[in-house]
Protein backbone atom coordinates (compact mmCIF):
# COMPACT_ATOMS: atom_id res chain seq x y z
CA UNK A 1 0.00 0.00 0.00
CA UNK A 2 2.93 2.11 0.94
CA UNK A 3 4.67 1.42 -2.61
CA UNK A 4 1.60 2.23 -4.26
CA UNK A 5 1.34 5.85 -2.41
CA UNK A 6 4.92 6.66 -3.03
CA UNK A 7 4.99 5.74 -6.63
CA UNK A 8 2.31 8.15 -7.74
CA UNK A 9 1.03 5.48 -10.04
CA UNK A 10 -1.95 5.75 -9.16
CA UNK A 11 -3.34 2.28 -8.07
CA UNK A 12 -5.46 3.65 -4.71
CA UNK A 13 -8.50 4.75 -5.06
CA UNK A 14 -9.33 7.53 -2.67
CA UNK A 15 -13.06 6.74 -2.74
CA UNK A 16 -12.95 2.97 -1.50
CA UNK A 17 -10.07 3.76 0.72
CA UNK A 18 -12.25 6.27 2.16
CA UNK A 19 -15.23 3.67 1.67
CA UNK A 20 -12.96 1.05 3.54
CA UNK A 21 -12.32 3.21 6.36
CA UNK A 22 -15.87 3.91 6.79
CA UNK A 23 -15.87 7.46 6.02
CA UNK A 24 -18.17 9.44 3.23
CA UNK A 25 -16.76 9.03 -0.01
CA UNK A 26 -18.42 11.83 -2.56
CA UNK A 27 -15.77 14.06 -3.95
CA UNK A 28 -16.04 17.12 -1.84
CA UNK A 29 -15.73 15.13 1.67
CA UNK A 30 -12.55 13.22 0.06
CA UNK A 31 -10.97 16.72 -0.51
CA UNK A 32 -11.41 17.43 3.36
CA UNK A 33 -10.54 14.13 4.33
CA UNK A 34 -7.35 14.18 2.10
CA UNK A 35 -6.23 17.81 3.43
CA UNK A 36 -6.76 17.07 6.67
CA UNK A 37 -4.19 13.28 6.36
CA UNK A 38 -1.99 15.66 5.02
CA UNK A 39 -1.77 17.74 7.95
CA UNK A 40 -1.33 15.08 10.27
CA UNK A 41 1.72 14.25 7.88
CA UNK A 42 3.47 17.00 9.50
CA UNK A 43 2.44 16.20 12.87
CA UNK A 44 5.04 15.00 15.14
CA UNK A 45 4.72 12.22 17.71
CA UNK A 46 4.71 14.08 20.56
CA UNK A 47 1.06 16.19 19.50
CA UNK A 48 -0.54 12.61 19.33
CA UNK A 49 -3.82 12.58 17.27
CA UNK A 50 -5.28 15.07 16.35
CA UNK A 51 -9.06 14.73 17.81
CA UNK A 52 -10.16 18.09 16.18
CA UNK A 53 -10.66 15.74 13.14
CA UNK A 54 -13.14 13.62 14.63
CA UNK A 55 -15.25 16.63 16.04
CA UNK A 56 -15.54 17.84 12.42
CA UNK A 57 -16.60 14.73 11.18
CA UNK A 58 -19.38 14.67 13.98
CA UNK A 59 -20.32 17.88 13.81
CA UNK A 60 -21.08 17.04 9.95
CA UNK A 61 -22.75 13.89 10.22
CA UNK A 62 -24.75 14.79 13.52
CA UNK A 63 -26.12 18.47 11.21
CA UNK A 64 -27.54 16.65 7.90
CA UNK A 65 -30.76 15.44 8.76
CA UNK A 66 -30.96 17.96 12.14
CA UNK A 67 -33.86 20.25 13.29
CA UNK A 68 -33.33 22.62 15.41
CA UNK A 69 -35.40 22.82 19.04
CA UNK A 70 -38.99 23.94 18.19
CA UNK A 71 -40.09 26.57 21.22
CA UNK A 72 -43.00 24.74 21.78
CA UNK A 73 -41.31 21.43 21.89
CA UNK A 74 -38.97 23.15 24.38
CA UNK A 75 -42.01 24.76 26.46
CA UNK A 76 -43.19 21.07 26.50
CA UNK A 77 -40.01 19.35 27.68
CA UNK A 78 -39.35 22.26 30.15
CA UNK A 79 -42.78 21.34 31.71
CA UNK A 80 -41.78 17.47 31.09
CA UNK A 81 -38.59 17.76 33.68
CA UNK A 82 -40.29 20.09 36.29
CA UNK A 83 -42.69 17.51 36.97
CA UNK A 84 -40.14 14.10 36.52
CA UNK A 85 -38.00 16.07 39.45
CA UNK A 86 -41.10 16.43 41.50
CA UNK A 87 -41.74 12.36 40.88
CA UNK A 88 -38.16 11.77 41.77
CA UNK A 89 -37.72 13.30 45.22
CA UNK A 90 -40.42 10.90 45.66
CA UNK A 91 -38.32 7.92 44.95
CA UNK A 92 -34.40 8.64 45.72
CA UNK A 93 -31.97 9.75 48.64
CA UNK A 94 -29.87 12.01 46.52
CA UNK A 95 -30.27 15.38 45.65
CA UNK A 96 -32.02 17.24 42.81
CA UNK A 97 -29.83 19.09 40.37
CA UNK A 98 -28.58 22.71 40.62
CA UNK A 99 -30.33 23.10 37.17
CA UNK A 100 -33.01 22.12 34.71
CA UNK A 101 -32.07 19.48 31.23
CA UNK A 102 -30.29 21.18 28.71
CA UNK A 103 -32.51 20.68 25.49
CA UNK A 104 -29.81 19.95 22.68
CA UNK A 105 -29.24 19.65 18.88
CA UNK A 106 -27.55 16.11 17.53
CA UNK A 107 -24.66 18.31 16.50
CA UNK A 108 -24.61 19.99 20.14
CA UNK A 109 -24.61 16.58 21.60
CA UNK A 110 -22.07 15.00 19.62
CA UNK A 111 -19.49 18.25 20.19
CA UNK A 112 -20.40 18.23 23.90
CA UNK A 113 -19.68 14.16 24.52
CA UNK A 114 -16.80 14.04 22.25
CA UNK A 115 -13.83 14.47 24.55
CA UNK A 116 -15.16 11.78 26.37
CA UNK A 117 -15.59 9.59 23.10
CA UNK A 118 -11.93 10.34 22.31
CA UNK A 119 -10.67 9.48 26.02
CA UNK A 120 -11.93 6.50 25.77
CA UNK A 121 -10.98 5.57 22.40
CA UNK A 122 -7.45 6.59 22.57
CA UNK A 123 -5.46 4.08 23.84
CA UNK A 124 -6.59 1.59 21.21
CA UNK A 125 -6.65 4.16 18.71
CA UNK A 126 -2.42 4.07 19.19
CA UNK A 127 -2.64 0.46 19.54
CA UNK A 128 -3.49 0.26 16.02
CA UNK A 129 -1.64 3.10 14.43
CA UNK A 130 1.99 1.69 16.55
CA UNK A 131 0.87 -1.74 15.30
CA UNK A 132 0.97 -0.64 11.93
CA UNK A 133 4.26 0.99 12.10
CA UNK A 134 5.76 -1.84 13.66
CA UNK A 135 4.33 -4.21 11.01
CA UNK A 136 5.68 -2.30 8.29
CA UNK A 137 9.07 -1.86 9.54
CA UNK A 138 9.55 -5.69 10.31
CA UNK A 139 7.91 -6.77 6.78
CA UNK A 140 9.41 -4.65 4.41
CA UNK A 141 11.69 -5.97 1.49
CA UNK A 142 15.36 -5.18 2.45
CA UNK A 143 15.53 -2.40 -0.11
CA UNK A 144 12.35 -0.46 1.40
CA UNK A 145 13.90 -0.30 4.97
CA UNK A 146 15.36 2.74 4.84
CA UNK A 147 12.08 4.49 3.18
CA UNK A 148 9.93 2.74 5.27
CA UNK A 149 11.83 4.07 8.57
CA UNK A 150 11.66 7.53 7.64
CA UNK A 151 7.45 6.95 6.54
CA UNK A 152 6.72 5.40 9.58
CA UNK A 153 6.06 8.77 11.61
CA UNK A 154 3.98 9.59 8.80
CA UNK A 155 1.83 6.78 8.41
CA UNK A 156 1.73 6.94 12.47
CA UNK A 157 -0.08 10.37 12.36
CA UNK A 158 -2.40 9.20 9.03
CA UNK A 159 -3.27 6.13 10.84
CA UNK A 160 -4.22 8.27 14.07
CA UNK A 161 -5.72 10.66 11.84
CA UNK A 162 -8.06 7.63 10.31
CA UNK A 163 -8.94 6.23 13.43
CA UNK A 164 -10.37 9.82 14.82
CA UNK A 165 -12.46 10.49 11.32
CA UNK A 166 -14.34 6.89 11.90
CA UNK A 167 -15.12 7.57 15.72
CA UNK A 168 -16.23 11.00 14.45
CA UNK A 169 -18.52 9.36 11.93
CA UNK A 170 -19.29 6.53 14.63
CA UNK A 171 -20.36 9.83 17.06
CA UNK A 172 -21.96 11.54 14.51
CA UNK A 173 -24.03 8.42 13.63
CA UNK A 174 -24.75 7.93 17.47
CA UNK A 175 -26.24 11.53 17.86
CA UNK A 176 -29.01 10.82 15.59
CA UNK A 177 -29.80 7.92 17.30
CA UNK A 178 -29.98 8.74 21.85
CA UNK A 179 -32.41 10.72 23.42
CA UNK A 180 -30.61 12.14 26.18
CA UNK A 181 -27.21 12.29 27.39
CA UNK A 182 -27.16 9.67 29.47
CA UNK A 183 -28.45 7.31 27.62
CA UNK A 184 -25.94 4.65 26.58
CA UNK A 185 -25.59 4.21 30.14
CA UNK A 186 -21.75 5.77 30.35
CA UNK A 187 -21.29 9.49 31.93
CA UNK A 188 -20.64 11.53 28.82
CA UNK A 189 -21.67 14.80 30.59
CA UNK A 190 -20.04 16.70 33.20
CA UNK A 191 -21.79 15.66 36.78
CA UNK A 192 -24.79 17.64 37.26
CA UNK A 193 -25.88 17.83 33.68
CA UNK A 194 -28.38 16.65 32.28
CA UNK A 195 -29.84 16.74 28.39
CA UNK A 196 -32.49 15.65 26.45
CA UNK A 197 -32.47 15.41 22.39
CA UNK A 198 -35.96 16.80 21.51
CA UNK A 199 -35.89 15.24 17.80
CA UNK A 200 -34.78 12.42 19.02
CA UNK A 201 -37.22 11.84 21.61
CA UNK A 202 -40.27 12.72 19.26
CA UNK A 203 -38.86 10.11 16.48
CA UNK A 204 -38.42 7.70 19.73
CA UNK A 205 -42.07 8.25 20.64
CA UNK A 206 -43.89 7.67 16.66
CA UNK A 207 -45.50 4.59 15.85
CA UNK A 208 -45.08 3.84 20.00
CA UNK A 209 -49.17 4.22 20.48
CA UNK A 210 -48.10 6.15 23.18
CA UNK A 211 -48.88 9.75 24.33
CA UNK A 212 -46.29 12.34 23.71
CA UNK A 213 -46.30 13.60 27.03
CA UNK A 214 -46.17 10.25 28.95
CA UNK A 215 -43.39 9.25 26.57
CA UNK A 216 -41.44 12.55 27.45
CA UNK A 217 -42.27 12.43 30.76
CA UNK A 218 -40.74 9.12 31.04
CA UNK A 219 -37.93 9.88 29.50
CA UNK A 220 -37.37 13.19 31.21
CA UNK A 221 -37.06 11.11 34.52
CA UNK A 222 -34.63 8.58 33.42
CA UNK A 223 -32.04 11.10 31.99
CA UNK A 224 -32.81 13.06 35.65
CA UNK A 225 -32.33 10.25 37.68
CA UNK A 226 -28.98 8.91 35.63
CA UNK A 227 -27.86 12.71 36.11
CA UNK A 228 -28.33 12.51 39.97
CA UNK A 229 -26.78 9.59 40.78
CA UNK A 230 -23.53 10.57 38.72
CA UNK A 231 -24.02 14.03 41.24
CA UNK A 232 -24.18 12.32 44.39
CA UNK A 233 -21.92 9.62 44.12
CA UNK A 234 -18.69 11.91 43.46
CA UNK A 235 -16.49 9.44 42.56
CA UNK A 236 -18.28 7.28 39.90
CA UNK A 237 -18.02 9.19 37.09
CA UNK A 238 -14.06 8.87 37.48
CA UNK A 239 -14.38 5.50 38.81
CA UNK A 240 -15.82 4.35 35.32
CA UNK A 241 -14.31 6.66 32.69
CA UNK A 242 -10.63 5.42 34.37
CA UNK A 243 -11.77 1.77 34.45
CA UNK A 244 -12.73 1.60 30.87
CA UNK A 245 -9.83 3.45 30.08
CA UNK A 246 -7.61 0.89 31.40
CA UNK A 247 -9.49 -2.04 29.75
CA UNK A 248 -8.83 -0.39 26.19
CA UNK A 249 -5.13 0.22 27.29
CA UNK A 250 -5.05 -3.23 27.16
CA UNK A 251 -6.30 -3.76 23.49
CA UNK A 252 -3.36 -5.08 20.92
CA UNK A 253 -3.62 -5.38 17.55
CA UNK A 254 -3.52 -9.07 15.50
CA UNK A 255 0.11 -8.70 14.29
CA UNK A 256 -0.49 -11.95 12.07
CA UNK A 257 -3.74 -11.19 10.51
CA UNK A 258 -2.63 -7.49 9.45
CA UNK A 259 0.35 -9.15 8.34
CA UNK A 260 -1.85 -11.48 6.40
CA UNK A 261 -4.43 -8.62 5.20
CA UNK A 262 -1.32 -6.67 3.85
CA UNK A 263 0.24 -9.29 2.40
CA UNK A 264 -3.15 -10.09 0.16
CA UNK A 265 -3.83 -6.24 -0.16
CA UNK A 266 -5.54 -5.33 -3.46
CA UNK A 267 -5.82 -1.54 -3.74
CA UNK A 268 -8.80 -1.90 -6.14
CA UNK A 269 -10.89 -4.03 -3.83
CA UNK A 270 -10.90 -2.82 -0.13
CA UNK A 271 -14.19 -5.03 1.10
CA UNK A 272 -11.76 -7.33 3.32
CA UNK A 273 -10.29 -4.54 4.58
CA UNK A 274 -13.32 -2.77 5.47
CA UNK A 275 -14.77 -6.23 6.96
CA UNK A 276 -11.80 -6.62 8.84
CA UNK A 277 -11.85 -3.22 10.64
CA UNK A 278 -15.90 -3.09 11.29
CA UNK A 279 -15.77 -6.81 13.04
CA UNK A 280 -12.48 -6.18 15.05
CA UNK A 281 -11.29 -9.03 13.42
CA UNK A 282 -8.00 -7.22 13.48
CA UNK A 283 -7.75 -6.90 17.54
CA UNK A 284 -6.34 -9.56 19.52
CA UNK A 285 -8.79 -12.02 21.52
CA UNK A 286 -8.91 -10.70 24.85
CA UNK A 287 -6.19 -11.91 27.81
CA UNK A 288 -7.94 -13.17 31.22
CA UNK A 289 -6.45 -10.16 32.75
CA UNK A 290 -9.08 -7.91 30.95
CA UNK A 291 -12.14 -10.76 30.88
CA UNK A 292 -11.40 -10.21 34.27
CA UNK A 293 -11.27 -6.30 34.25
CA UNK A 294 -14.65 -7.09 31.65
CA UNK A 295 -16.20 -8.68 34.41
CA UNK A 296 -15.69 -5.96 36.99
CA UNK A 297 -16.39 -2.99 34.32
CA UNK A 298 -19.82 -4.56 33.39
CA UNK A 299 -20.89 -5.60 36.90
CA UNK A 300 -20.59 -1.71 37.69
CA UNK A 301 -22.19 -0.40 34.31
CA UNK A 302 -25.23 -3.08 35.66
CA UNK A 303 -25.19 -1.44 38.67
CA UNK A 304 -25.45 1.81 37.26
CA UNK A 305 -28.43 1.04 34.86
CA UNK A 306 -30.36 -1.17 37.37
CA UNK A 307 -30.62 1.30 39.72
CA UNK A 308 -31.69 4.02 37.19
CA UNK A 309 -34.47 1.52 36.23
CA UNK A 310 -36.13 0.64 39.73
CA UNK A 311 -36.05 4.21 40.54
CA UNK A 312 -37.61 5.19 37.23
CA UNK A 313 -40.52 2.57 37.40
CA UNK A 314 -41.09 3.65 41.37
CA UNK A 315 -41.13 7.42 39.91
CA UNK A 316 -43.42 7.11 36.72
CA UNK A 317 -45.98 4.48 38.48
CA UNK A 318 -48.58 7.30 38.18
CA UNK A 319 -47.79 6.92 33.79
CA UNK A 320 -51.02 4.45 32.34
CA UNK A 321 -48.75 3.46 29.93
CA UNK A 322 -44.71 3.54 32.23
CA UNK A 323 -44.72 -0.43 31.26
CA UNK A 324 -44.80 0.01 27.86
CA UNK A 325 -42.29 3.01 27.46
CA UNK A 326 -40.17 0.38 29.72
CA UNK A 327 -40.53 -2.13 27.67
CA UNK A 328 -39.54 -0.50 24.64
CA UNK A 329 -36.59 0.61 26.09
CA UNK A 330 -35.46 -2.72 27.01
CA UNK A 331 -35.97 -4.18 23.17
CA UNK A 332 -34.07 -1.12 22.25
CA UNK A 333 -31.33 -1.93 24.73
CA UNK A 334 -31.48 -5.54 23.92
CA UNK A 335 -30.51 -5.21 20.19
CA UNK A 336 -28.90 -1.83 20.32
CA UNK A 337 -28.27 0.03 16.93
CA UNK A 338 -25.62 0.14 14.31
CA UNK A 339 -23.32 3.32 15.54
CA UNK A 340 -23.50 1.08 18.71
CA UNK A 341 -22.11 -2.14 17.32
CA UNK A 342 -19.20 0.51 14.90
CA UNK A 343 -18.78 1.87 18.38
CA UNK A 344 -17.84 -1.47 20.44
CA UNK A 345 -15.11 -2.18 17.13
CA UNK A 346 -13.79 1.65 17.74
CA UNK A 347 -13.08 1.88 21.13
CA UNK A 348 -13.41 -2.04 22.18
CA UNK A 349 -16.27 -2.47 24.82
CA UNK A 350 -19.92 -3.42 24.48
CA UNK A 351 -22.28 -0.59 26.04
CA UNK A 352 -24.93 -2.73 27.22
CA UNK A 353 -24.33 -4.60 30.02
CA UNK A 354 -25.11 -8.32 30.06
CA UNK A 355 -26.55 -8.34 33.94
CA UNK A 356 -29.18 -5.62 33.75
CA UNK A 357 -32.24 -7.59 34.96
CA UNK A 358 -29.96 -9.33 37.72
CA UNK A 359 -28.81 -5.34 38.51
CA UNK A 360 -32.57 -4.16 38.73
CA UNK A 361 -34.11 -7.68 40.63
CA UNK A 362 -30.91 -6.98 43.43
CA UNK A 363 -31.50 -3.17 43.59
CA UNK A 364 -35.64 -3.64 43.71
CA UNK A 365 -34.66 -6.90 46.98
CA UNK A 366 -32.69 -4.06 48.39
CA UNK A 367 -35.41 -1.34 48.54
CA UNK A 368 -37.97 -3.89 49.68
CA UNK A 369 -35.17 -4.72 52.64
CA UNK A 370 -33.86 -1.54 53.71
CA UNK A 371 -36.47 1.47 52.19
CA UNK A 372 -34.71 4.12 49.56
CA UNK A 373 -32.21 5.66 52.65
CA UNK A 374 -30.37 2.85 53.02
CA UNK A 375 -30.02 1.46 49.15
CA UNK A 376 -28.69 4.73 47.79
CA UNK A 377 -26.10 5.42 51.23
CA UNK A 378 -24.60 2.43 49.62
CA UNK A 379 -23.38 4.80 46.32
CA UNK A 380 -21.54 6.79 49.27
CA UNK A 381 -17.80 4.70 48.48
CA UNK A 382 -17.40 2.12 45.71
CA UNK A 383 -16.05 -0.31 48.77
CA UNK A 384 -19.97 -0.30 49.50
CA UNK A 385 -21.54 -1.02 46.38
CA UNK A 386 -22.67 -4.65 45.89
CA UNK A 387 -20.97 -7.31 43.95
CA UNK A 388 -21.19 -9.79 41.35
CA UNK A 389 -22.02 -12.32 43.84
CA UNK A 390 -24.72 -10.09 45.17
CA UNK A 391 -26.65 -10.32 41.62
CA UNK A 392 -26.39 -13.78 41.62
CA UNK A 393 -27.97 -14.03 45.02
CA UNK A 394 -29.59 -10.46 46.56
CA UNK A 395 -31.14 -12.27 49.47
CA UNK A 396 -27.90 -12.71 51.55
CA UNK A 397 -27.16 -8.72 50.88
CA UNK A 398 -30.55 -7.90 51.69
CA UNK A 399 -31.42 -9.99 54.99
CA UNK A 400 -27.72 -8.51 56.08
CA UNK A 401 -28.58 -4.73 55.11
CA UNK A 402 -31.98 -5.62 56.75
CA UNK A 403 -30.42 -7.24 59.99
CA UNK A 404 -28.22 -3.93 60.12
CA UNK A 405 -25.22 -4.93 58.38
CA UNK A 406 -22.65 -4.22 56.54
CA UNK A 407 -22.50 -4.91 52.31
CA UNK A 408 -19.36 -6.95 51.29
CA UNK A 409 -17.04 -3.87 51.06
CA UNK A 410 -18.10 -2.03 53.97
CA UNK A 411 -16.24 -4.52 56.43
CA UNK A 412 -13.11 -4.56 54.24
CA UNK A 413 -13.29 -0.66 54.60
CA UNK A 414 -13.44 -0.75 58.33
CA UNK A 415 -10.50 -3.17 58.24
CA UNK A 416 -8.23 -1.09 55.83
CA UNK A 417 -9.03 1.72 58.53
CA UNK A 418 -8.04 -0.02 61.39
CA UNK A 419 -4.75 -1.25 59.41
CA UNK A 420 -3.88 2.23 58.47
CA UNK A 421 -4.41 3.28 62.04
CA UNK A 422 -2.21 0.26 63.54
CA UNK A 423 0.60 1.13 61.04
CA UNK A 424 0.56 5.13 61.92
CA UNK A 425 0.60 3.68 65.51
CA UNK A 426 -2.42 5.48 66.55
CA UNK A 427 -5.45 3.44 68.00
CA UNK A 428 -7.52 1.82 65.93
CA UNK A 429 -11.12 3.32 65.61
CA UNK A 430 -13.45 2.03 68.46
CA UNK A 431 -10.36 -0.01 70.22
CA UNK A 432 -11.29 -0.40 74.09
CA UNK A 433 -9.30 2.23 76.10
CA UNK A 434 -8.05 2.20 79.37
CA UNK A 435 -10.63 3.54 81.70
CA UNK A 436 -8.98 6.34 84.56
CA UNK A 437 -7.33 4.47 87.13
CA UNK A 438 -7.73 1.08 85.74
CA UNK A 439 -4.04 -0.75 86.96
CA UNK A 440 -4.24 -3.00 83.86
CA UNK A 441 -0.45 -2.49 81.95
CA UNK A 442 -0.26 -3.42 78.01
CA UNK A 443 -0.49 -6.70 78.22
CA UNK A 444 -3.52 -6.75 80.10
Amino acid sequence: MLRELLSGSGGIDPSKLANAAGLPSDPASLAAIFSQLQQAMQRSDDEGIDWSLALRQAEQRASSDQRQVDPADAERLDRAAQVAALWLDEVVAVSALPSPPELLTRRAWAAATLPIWSQLAEPVALSIADSLTRVMSEQAPEEMREMVQGASRMMRGIGGAMFAMQLGQVVGQLSTEVVSGGDVGIPLMEDGRAALLPQNVAEFGSGLDIPDDQVELYLAVRELAHARLFRHARWLRLHLITAITAFARGIDVDVERLEALAEGFDPSNTDELRDAVANGALLRPKSPEQEAALERLETMLALVEGWVDVVTADATERLPKSDAVAETIRRRRATGGPAESALATLVGLELRPRRLRDAAAMWRAVTDAVGIAARDALWAHPDLLPTAADLDDPAPLAARLAAGGQAAGEADAEFDEALEALLRGEAAPGADEPEPGDDRDASG
